[in-house]
């Protein structure tokens, strides 16, 4: 049985490490010492060695937003996996919308970044999903068979299994948008599909792949009852403690 996974973004928000702190804490205190939910933060460079020792020996788990495939190098104002490992992260966000769209990222140089993350033992948080024009024009499942594809190629079945796929639908992301729970509950086991001939059947069945769009806590329990959602991925509600564990023990049920 899949253990559901929610993981908060911070994006851009929280990088006073004294803000980030006190939100870490409120995040820790609220999740508490349950256990059926796995949780983490993923908190802007400036505050993760903070949120880190804030999270020290709780339920709460941290990642980064993002790295770069090299483990270092001449390449200003980045953070390699390696970096982020010694840090004390567990997690990565990778192929995020917003790093495709505004920053150009493509599929082989998200592959790259699966792979380094992996290589350092970090969870790759990958994600997937498409634009409201590629929903319009009905090629959902063309667009995110190709981000799958290209994202993960050339990972081997014992890779493929340590990676949780995010969905995102693009047009639902800080949109107060969200998919119907029937129509994510169809791309998310579509994806699954997807993996179990990357990998197979068994490995795709254990394979965590969280929502993320406009996720707050009084959509949450209908989106994660469903069968292949396994979690979220969430933006704007992580940002407040209160919200963010309402939305983990949705998750639990």
């Amino acid at each position: 049985m899949r253990k559901k996974f929610v993981a908060g973004n911070w994006k851009m928000y929280c990088g006073d490490p004294a803000k980030a702190v006190e939100l870490a804490k409120g995040v820790v205190a609220s999740v508490g010492s349950q256990a059926a939910v796995e949780a983490a933060v993923c908190p802007p460079a400036t505050a993760l060695a903070a949120v880190v020792t804030a999270c020290a020996g709780s339920q709460v788990g941290v990642g980064g937003q993002n790295l770069y495939p090299k483990d270092e190098g001449a390449f200003t104002g980045e953070l390699s996996a390696p970096f982020l490992k010694a840090l004390g992260c567990r997690y990565v966000i990778l192929g995020h919308s917003e790093r495709r769209t505004y920053f150009k990222e493509d599929d082989a140089f998200i592959n790259l970044k699966v792979k380094a993350a992996l290589t350092a033992d970090l969870v790759p948080i990958f994600c997937c999903g498409e634009t409201e024009q590629e929903r319009e024009q009905g090629i959902t499942e063309k667009v995110v068979e190709a981000q799958v594809r290209g994202g993960l190629a050339g990972l081997d079945v014992e890779q493929l299994g340590k990676v949780v796929v995010a969905y995102e639908p693009v047009w639902a992301i800080g949109t107060g948008k969200n998919a119907t729970p029937e129509d994510a509950q169809a791309v998310h086991a579509f994806i699954r599909g997807l993996l179990g001939s990357l990998a197979s059947a068994s490995v795709a069945e254990s394979i965590r792949i969280q929502y993320g769009g406009s996720v707050k806590p009084d959509n949450a329990a209908t989106l994660l009852s469903q069968k292949d959602i396994d979690g979220a991925l969430v933006g704007g509600a992580s940002l407040k403690a209160d919200s963010f564990a309402a939305i983990i023990q949705a998750a639990g049920g």
